[in-house]
């Protein structure tokens, strides 16, 4: 017999399951897509039991071997770079913030947020990076604009320390002789893993899914180009072919044009990485955005 008590316990997980279902349908359509046959594909549409596989998306983007291989490497690289600045900037200006006793902490605080709600635009920050600190055509340019510093971050953090670290065992450290930065690495940081991880989360993830700095700023040197911008030079490259081919009327099967499986061959390598990421810090994530959104 089904008590009351087990029938909450197996609703919250028939909720979740179908919630869970409904996230993993979309991205094994998206992989099915990427396997199947161009014609049939665009015969027939999308299909969880396709009629003709093919590998000719992924044959297609892989024909660029080494260019793959490097631009997985650039993005990697700046990914793991980008990230542990993020981190350790965002850490270095979250804590003093968060202590009481700081000296024009409120101002401080209200030029962070204030950048969150205006900035100088496209034009002056282009200008400003290319002519002033001359990032253009170099690796930095891929580092620097745009995701190295969030004031949604430092806020984030900020109250994380405010809200979750007790001040009790602040008092306590400095009792035992340690400083400011002998507190900050030997209490607060081992006490603020749930937040360190939901930033690096969403720090690797803007990173990694960045491709406007590359369009931007890198002009010759595409050897920068990350796997983002590589891809996208593909899929833009196909769709002038086929273009080209309808309005001089030159005689190509379209349909051995890989152009909407290779969309979706795309997306699966642009998101792999981040699915076999995602699971060793996913249980840092809620923690620390349901603590670090409280306010502080």
């Amino acid at each position: 017999m089904i008590t009351s008590k087990k029938i909450y316990k197996i609703i919250p997980h028939v909720v979740l399951g179908i919630m869970s279902l409904f996230a993993i349908l979309p991205i094994i359509l998206l992989f099915m897509a990427s396997v199947t046959d161009e014609t049939t594909l665009m015969m027939n549409g999308y299909s969880f039991f396709p009629k003709k596989f093919s590998s000719a998306s992924y044959e297609y983007i892989f024909k660029a071997g080494r260019t793959i291989i490097r631009a997985y490497g650039i993005s990697v690289i700046i990914t793991a770079i980008g990230t542990v600045l993020n981190i350790l900037m965002t850490i270095f200006l979250a804590y003093p913030l968060s202590r009481p006793n700081l000296k024009g902490r409120n101002v401080i605080a209200f030029i962070v947020f204030f950048t969150m709600l205006f900035n100088g635009g496209l034009v002056p920050t282009y200008i400003v990076y290319s002519q002033i600190f001359h990032i253009r055509d170099t690796i930095f340019a891929m580092l620097i604009p745009s995701y190295l510093m969030s004031a949604f971050n430092v806020i984030l953090m900020r109250n994380f320390f405010s809200s979750s670290i007790p001040g009790e065992i602040l008092e306590a450290g400095k009792v035992d002789g340690a400083n400011e930065l002998q507190t900050l690495f030997r209490i607060v940081l081992p006490l603020a893993k749930p937040i360190i991880g939901t930033i690096a989360l969403m720090s690797g993830l803007a990173y990694w899914n960045d491709w406007t700095n590359g369009l931007y700023y890198i002009v010759r040197r595409t050897d920068y180009y990350n796997i983002q911008n590589v891809l996208t030079n593909m899929l833009n490259n196909i769709q002038f072919l086929k273009t080209s081919s309808q309005m001089q009327g030159i005689n190509v099967d379209l349909g051995t044009i890989p152009s909407v499986g290779i969309r979706m061959a795309i997306a699966v390598m642009a998101i792999v990485p981040v699915l076999i990421v995602y699971p060793f810090i996913q249980k840092f994530f809620v923690k620390g955005i349901v603590i670090g959104g409280v306010k502080g």
